[in-house]
């Protein structure tokens, strides 16, 4: 979720002078959501106003028409969005929705690049929440698929769904 206030990375200030800290006051969100075949580091991003099921169907669909029909199976965590699918269409699809634990970020290998997003490209940075979205997304986007698995942790020996990487073979 990218926010208009921004996360505070660092702030830095003469001894004996007030940090100056950006805020804009705003409440305003946008949700990105995301998703990355662990296998290519291919990405696909939608931004939506609202974390709902609906929003999660505009990934779905995107997904649909980028890889495959979509077919595969996908890790999510057990935010209220993903729980809501509507299992006929997802079974239309064949998409197999697996759920990771509750509580353990660490294991979506997508929270790790929506971690370096948000202290590379938003920390300190006061702007429109519209800038703040696309900003975020260019980023992501910007890297090579290399480099986006890389700031996943795909490439780390503690990587834990290996076993669902295809070889190229």
């Amino acid at each position: 979720m990218v926010t208009e206030t921004p996360p505070l990375w660092a702030a830095w200030a003469q001894r004996g002078q007030q940090a100056r800290v950006p805020m804009t006051g705003e409440r305003a969100k946008r949700v990105v959501w995301g998703a990355m075949p662990i296998g290519t580091g291919r990405m696909v991003l939608k931004v939506t106003e609202r974390w709902d099921p609906e929003g999660f169907q505009v990934l779905l669909q995107a997904i649909g028409r980028r890889w495959r029909g979509g077919r595969g199976v996908r890790f999510v965590d057990r935010g209220a969005p993903h729980r809501a699918h509507r299992r006929r269409a997802l079974a239309r699809r064949r998409i197999d929705l697996r759920f990771l634990p509750v509580a353990c970020p660490q294991l979506n290998p997508i929270e790790s690049l929506w971690r370096w997003g948000k202290a590379r490209l938003l920390a300190n940075c006061a702007m429109s929440i519209d800038a703040a979205s696309e900003t975020f997304g260019r980023g992501i986007l910007e890297l090579s698929p290399v480099q986006r698995l890389k700031t996943a942790g795909v490439f780390s020996e503690r990587f834990w769904p290996r076993r669902y990487i295809m070889s190229p073979d």
